[in-house]
């Protein structure tokens, strides 16, 4: 039987991670596990409850309450996000959930809850996770490690397409702004800051198609195999 191991790709917003991440665990028939989506669900969960983010005791309270859960949908062959037993995927994609989830994220508290989830779900490998800090605190042991980045209007611009195709009407200038300020945020936070691990292979999607940087990372994951697979 083969050995399963843990694809971790991180990166910035808008470089494609989720998506990448998705069709690459689809051809190699590993367990997606979106984190972003984890992070979002959160802040939705606290924008539905109007939680006070500077007051520790209502954080910790608002985490006790919350259960965030994905459900694998055979039709679409993806897993979906549910929070306290609702499917959330169109609300966490949300321009007001993006407006606030790396504030959220960047809580200690947050972050300790969310990584213990992770490595729960990890812990048997034969899971591609995506995020901003898999590679470097949640599987920094991690077999395979891709670190995604891409222009910041390109980002932009694949930020706009979804959000149309969800039906939401953001100005492109607003979409930008925050990227802007998540990459400031996600970079400068003190808890698990978005960096580049040692050990991570640098992707650059500003001018790939997702065909193509699904390609590179299984183009990556079938060598490392090989070379494990390989009697000593």
């Amino acid at each position: 039987m083969t050995e399963k191991i843990i694809i971790a790709i991180d990166g910035y917003s808008g470089c494609g991670k989720s998506t990448t991440a998705k069709l690459v665990a689809s051809e190699v028939e590993y367990k997606y596990i979106d984190t972003g989506a984890m992070y979002r669900a959160t802040t939705l969960h606290f924008l539905q409850n109007h939680v006070n983010i500077t007051n520790p005791k209502a954080i910790s309270k608002a985490l006790e309450g919350m259960d965030i859960s994905f459900r694998f949908n055979e039709k679409l062959r993806y897993s979906e996000t549910y929070l306290n037993g609702l499917r959330v995927e169109k609300e966490i994609r949300s321009m007001e959930v993006s407006k606030r989830v790396s504030q959220v994220s960047a809580l200690a508290e947050v972050r300790k809850e969310m990584v213990a989830k992770q490595h729960r779900m990890g812990e048997k490998k034969g899971v591609v996770m995506d995020g901003r800090d898999i590679g470097t605190t949640v599987f920094p042991h991690a077999e395979l490690k891709v670190f995604m980045k891409a222009d910041l209007e390109v980002r932009a611009l694949r930020r706009r397409g979804e959000l149309t195709e969800k039906g939401h009407d953001v100005d492109f200038e607003e979409i930008l702004d925050n990227l802007r300020q998540r990459d400031h945020i996600d970079t400068t936070r003190e808890e698990s800051p978005l960096r580049q691990a040692e050990d991570a292979y640098e992707l650059d999607t500003t001018n790939l198609t997702i065909e193509n940087q699904v390609q590179v990372v299984l183009n990556l994951f079938n060598t490392l195999m090989k070379e494990k697979n390989q009697p000593s």
